[in-house]
């Protein structure tokens, strides 16, 4: 059986994916993570930098996913957008017109695409106004089209030429991209829709779309290719009917004295055609060379009434940054992996997080220490039943505060980092959290005593700044603020690693392709 999943499915649930990140009972976060990659133990590469490993799409992955990450900022409405290819307008290219009928049998002309959404058929400007191909001057006897010399500016609602130099070139204004999108989204390879377009009230988007709607306008059609001239056709400009299973539609063709057609003009674009043929019978006695003209079908109603199935629109690009603004996104560590989880649980509790950030990193505040840790460093503690032991992600000399997570690579054997059996595993594989006791929380390089006294989410340590530490401590001990490995992670992607420091901001972006 021949099967095929559409291009429009692809569009549909990226529409659906921005829908449920608007939904206010969803909560998706971009979140960071790993910041040890390169250390003995699982998930891990001393080669990880030159050879990144792609992650693992299974359930035991991605719960040491969970297991090290160490922070998230929340996905709202303002920082996801609908993408599509970035195809800029230069002087002297040529670009290819809209047609809804490219495919493996009848292929773009210029970039040989077999579908409309690979072909170079809509353009950027400038000044970040995008425009749709409605003509480029080609037919079946100049199929490559022109050059196009004009650079489209306008933003009337019609199709136009965009300048006087001839160059065939019929443009469709759709909409422009807002300052705020360039800023914060804009890249080499796509650029940004906006959202919400069939019920967006900005004056300028339904205005475009609601002159797109043919119902209201009669106005769908808007080109007629010429395939083939034919010979015969009576000489004279002749205004013709467009027939289908649309209705309204006409179209002035110029036939020149040897009975050849040169040129159409849509004089009534009409309504509801899914498919559409030139009338030609009254012009047609002497014919001895049919012709084959094409009335091109625009998408949905018309050209702007669906940007997103005009456009391709199966990408979408989630941004978060993450700055030294607040302790939840420590800048004395580092990162190697980025990923988008969906709705994770407040810790202790099976309510979804809400807030605009998190900190999936447990913290310990001291009252005194000796010596430094280092990212990655194994801190442990003598507790009521074994030793607790944790990796350091972070480690603040202001605040005395080390950020830490804990996961298999520190329980499982260590060599083999798997469940192979090792000596000591009946005391050694056990996972024990922190305790606000008087033992020392030690590693190779740090001796630190917990600050029991300690309780509340602020410190003024030298009496003339409060700080806010991000998260709430209780004896010196702060929980995460998710359930560790709660949530579905939707995107994982391992990355070299990027170093932290105050004096950088991380912009993430991501691109998932439906």
């Amino acid at each position: 059986m021949a099967a095929i999943v559409t291009d429009q499915f692809r569009i549909l649930n990226a529409s659906n994916f921005l829908d449920s990140v608007n939904d206010a009972s969803n909560s998706y976060y971009v979140f960071v993570g790993l910041p040890n990659p390169k250390s003995s133990g699982f998930g891990r590469d001393a080669d990880w930098d030159t050879n990144t490993p792609i992650p693992t799409d299974n359930d035991e992955y991605l719960n040491f996913v969970g297991s090290v990450s160490m922070y998230g900022k929340k996905v709202t409405s303002s920082n996801v957008r609908r993408l599509a290819r970035k195809i800029d307008w230069n002087s002297g290219t040529r670009y290819e017109m809209y047609r809804h009928d490219y495919s493996i049998n009848n292929l773009s002309p210029l970039t040989k695409s077999s579908r409309l959404y690979d072909s170079n058929y809509y353009v950027v400007n400038s000044e970040y106004k995008v425009y749709v191909c409605i003509d480029n001057g080609s037919s079946g006897i100049n199929t490559l089209g022109n050059a196009s010399l004009d650079e489209p500016a306008f933003t009337d609602l019609e199709p136009s030429k965009a300048g006087q130099s001839g160059d065939g070139y019929v443009w469709k204004y759709l909409y422009s991209i807002s300052p705020s999108d360039i800023i914060k989204f804009d890249s080499t390879e796509y650029i940004t829709l906006p959202n919400d377009w069939s019920t967006s009230t900005n004056t300028q988007i339904s205005a475009v779309r609601d002159n797109a709607n043919s119902d209201d306008n009669d106005n769908q059609i808007k080109k007629v290719y010429i395939e083939d001239q034919g010979v015969g056709y009576s000489t004279g400009s002749h205004e013709l009917d467009i027939i289908g299973d649309g209705s309204g539609a006409k179209v002035v063709v110029d036939v020149d004295t040897s009975g050849r057609i040169t040129n159409t003009l849509v004089s009534a674009g009409g309504k509801n055609y899914t498919y559409g043929i030139v009338d030609l019978g009254s012009i047609s006695n002497t014919v001895s060379v049919n012709a084959k003209l094409i009335p091109i079908i625009p998408p949905s109603k018309g050209h702007g009434y669906d940007l997103y199935k005009e456009l391709g629109s199966d990408k979408v690009l989630l941004y978060a940054r993450f700055d030294d603004s607040t302790k939840d996104f420590p800048t004395d560590t580092s990162l190697s992996q980025i990923g988008v989880v969906k709705n994770p649980t407040s810790i202790g509790s099976t309510q979804i997080f809400t807030d605009n950030q998190y900190s999936s990193l447990g913290a310990l505040k001291f009252l005194s220490v000796t010596g430094t840790p280092s990212v990655g460093d194994v801190i442990s503690q003598s507790v009521t039943n074994g030793t607790a032991k944790a990796y350091v992600a972070s480690y603040d000399s202001e605040t005395k505060v080390v950020k830490y997570f804990q996961e298999r690579s520190l329980f499982l054997n260590q060599t083999t980092y798997d469940t192979t059996d090792y000596v000591g595993v009946s005391t050694d594989a056990y996972s024990y959290e922190f305790e606000s006791t008087t033992n020392n929380v030690t590693s190779s390089t740090f001796v630190g005593t917990i600050d029991t006294g300690f309780t509340g989410i602020t410190t003024n340590p030298t009496g003339n700044k409060v700080i806010s530490l991000g998260s709430v401590f209780t004896n010196g001990i702060a929980s995460p603020e998710i359930n560790k490995g709660s949530g579905d992670i939707i995107y994982l992607d391992n990355r070299p690693v990027i170093p932290r420091n105050s004096r950088q901001k991380e912009d993430v972006k991501i691109i998932l392709e439906f």
